[in-house]
C-alpha cells in the first residue's frame, strides 16, 4: 500500500522545521527492494515508525494524523531521505516527565529495520531541538573534573595517558594490582578491559581492594593523583548496584577518583542511565564493545558510530570510545574526527545537521585500540588537539623497558606534538619515547623510515 500521500510531504522547508523546534529531524540512507517506489518505501518507514501500519485501520483520528512522521525529503539518486518526527511521539518518564533514547531508538531504529520492501536502511544523523534536548539528562560529569582532580587546568588540562590492563583476561588478583601499580608509576588513568568483571579466577571483591592499595602506593610514590575505571556492567541493576558500591566503599577517600566503566552497546541505554542517575558524582565511561555487528562501515542498516556516540552525550555518558581514526588497528579514517566533535563541542556540524546543545556538558573522546607512542603524534595532528582520554594497553604493556616507561613515552609523544617537534629529534633527549621505536619495530619502520640510523639503533 502506498502510503505516500499521508506519510510524506516533500514541500517541508528543513530550515522552518530547524527553526519551528517541534521535530527530532533524522537523514538516512535507504535503498528499495527490487520492485518498490522510492518514495512508496519512504513512506512507508515514516509510517512504521509513527502512527500507521500497512493497512487503514478504523481507530485514526484526526489527532493521530497529527502527530505523524513525515517523509519531507528524498534524493533517490544519492539514496538518502529524511525523515521529520513530532517531539510529541517520544516517550516521557513517568517519575519525571524527562526522555529517553530507547523511545528514540524504538521509533527511529525500530520495525522499519526488518521491512520486505526495504533493502537497506542506516540513520546518517540526527537533530535534536532544543526543547526535547533539555528532557535529556546529559552528562554530569566531564574532561574538566578529571583535569581538576589531576591538579591540571580546568579548561584546558591536555592529554589524559592510560591503559586497559593486559591481557584482558587471565590475570589472578595480585598480579592484576602489580600491573595497575606499575603502570601508575608513569601514567594517568586505568580502565578495566570490557569483560572483566568476577570471573572465578579474579573475584571482584578479592581484587579491587588490592587496586585501591596500588593505587595509594602510586600515588604516594608519584605525588600524582591516579585515575581508575571500574567495570560495573552487569544484566541485572541490583547487581550493577552492588558492584558500584562495593568499588566506593573500598576506595574510600578515593572514590572520587574512580569512574565506572559500562558496556553500554551490549547493555543497552538502560544500563548507561542507570549508572548516570544512581551515580551522579562519578565520571561515567562508555565502552561500546560490539557497536561493530551494527556500526561498521561495511554494514547498510541501523546507524553508524557517529549516531552511538550523539546518542551517547544524550543520555549522559562523561567519556565513550571513539575508534582510532585510522591511526590504530579498528576500522576507521580520519574523518571519523567529526565523531569527536560532535560530542566535546557545543555547536557542530554534523553530516547532514547543524546540533546546537546550548550548554550540556561535553563528552570526552576515548581513544584506544592498537595505539602507542609512534601512532599519537599523527592522531594529535588530525583531530586538532589532545584533550582527550588514551587509553594504550599494549602501547604500555609492550613498552620495551616497563609498563611506566611505556606509559611516560605516550606523555612524552604528546609533548612531541604539542611542541611541534621532529619525532626523531625529540626521541634524542627522552628515553622512553626513543625505547618506543625499539618496542614497536613495526610501526616504526612503517611511520618513521630510516629511524635506525637516524637514532643508532643497529640490530
Amino acid at each position: 500500500m502506498d502510503q505516500s500521500a499521508r506519510y510524506a510531504d516533500l514541500s517541508l522547508d528543513e530550515d522552518e522545521l530547524l527553526a519551528g523546534g517541534k521535530h527530532i529531524l533524522t537523514a538516512y540512507t535507504m535503498h528499495p527492494a527490487a520492485g518498490y517506489g522510492y518514495l512508496e518505501v519512504a513512506a512507508h518507514i515514516a509510517a512504521e515508525s509513527s502512527t500507521g501500519t500497512n493497512v487503514e485501520v478504523s481507530t485514526t483520528d484526526d489527532f493521530t494524523k497529527g502527530v505523524d512522521a513525515l517523509v519531507y525529503f528524498i534524493d533517490e539518486a544519492e539514496g538518502i531521505m529524511k525523515i521529520a518526527y513530532p517531539i510529541e511521539l517520544f516517550d516521557r518518564n513517568v517519575i519525571d516527565g524527562r526522555a529517553m533514547i530507547v523511545s528514540f531508538l524504538t521509533l527511529a531504529i525500530g520495525n522499519n529495520q526488518g521491512m520486505g520492501d526495504c533493502a537497506d536502511l542506516q540513520m546518517q544523523d540526527f537533530y535534536v531541538p532544543p526543547k526535547m534536548l533539555e528532557l535529556f539528562d546529559g552528562p554530569s560529569k566531564s574532561i574538566n573534573d578529571l583535569w581538576t582532580m589531576l591538579g591540571r587546568d580546568h579548561d584546558n588540562g591536555g592529554y589524559i595517558a592510560g591503559t586497559i590492563i593486559k591481557p584482558k583476561l587471565g590475570l589472578r588478583p595480585e598480579p592484576f594490582a602489580e600491573a595497575a601499580y606499575q603502570f601508575w608509576l608513569g601514567g594517568d588513568f586505568i580502565k578495566n578491559d570490557e569483560p572483566q568483571g568476577n570471573q572465578v579466577f579474579c573475584p571482584l571483591k578479592k581484587v579491587i581492594p588490592l587496586v585501591a592499595d596500588a593505587m595509594k602506593r602510586a600515588q604516594d610514590e608519584t605525588g600524582e593523583p591516579k585515575l581508575f575505571s571500574a567495570n560495573i556492567t552487569a544484566d541485572d541493576y541490583h547487581e550493577m548496584c552492588a558492584r558500584a558500591d562495593f568499588v566506593l566503599e573500598t576506595f574510600g577517600e578515593d572514590a572520587p577518583r574512580v569512574a565506572f566503566l559500562v558496556d553500554g552497546y551490549v547493555g543497552g541505554p538502560g544500563m548507561v542511565t542507570t549508572a548516570r542517575r544512581q551515580y551522579p558524582s562519578q565520571y561515567l565511561h562508555y565502552h561500546r564493545a560490539g557497536h561493530g555487528a551494527v556500526t561498521s562501515p561495511s554494514s547498510k542498516r541501523g546507524y553508524t558510530a557517529f549516531i552511538l556516540a550523539k546518542m551517547s552525550r544524550l543520555m549522559g555518558a562523561s567519556g565513550i570510545h571513539v575508534g582510532t581514526m585510522g591511526y590504530g588497528k579498528m576500522e576507521g579514517g580520519k574523518d571519523d574526527r567529526i565523531i569527536a566533535y560532535m560530542i566535546e563541542r557545543d555547536s557542530v556540524d554534523g553530516p547532514f545537521y547543524h546540533q546546537e546543545w546550548h550548554g550540556m556538558k561535553p563528552t570526552t573522546p576515548i581513544i584506544s585500540g592498537g595505539m602507542n607512542a609512534l601512532r599519537l603524534p599523527g592522531f594529535f595532528e588530525n583531530l586538532g588537539h589532545g584533550n582527550i582520554i588514551n587509553t594504550s594497553g599494549g602501547g604500555s604493556y609492550g613498552h620495551i623497558d616497563s609498563p611506566a616507561a611505556g606509559a611516560t613515552s605516550l606523555r612524552q609523544s604528546y609533548e612531541c606534538w604539542k611542541q611541534g617537534a621532529d619525532p626523531i629529534e625529540f626521541a634524542k633527549d627522552h628515553k622512553e619515547f626513543a625505547r618506543a621505536f625499539e618496542s614497536f619495530p613495526h610501526d616504526a619502520d612503517s611511520i618513521f623510515p630510516g629511524w635506525r640510523d637516524k637514532l643508532g639503533v643497529h640490530k
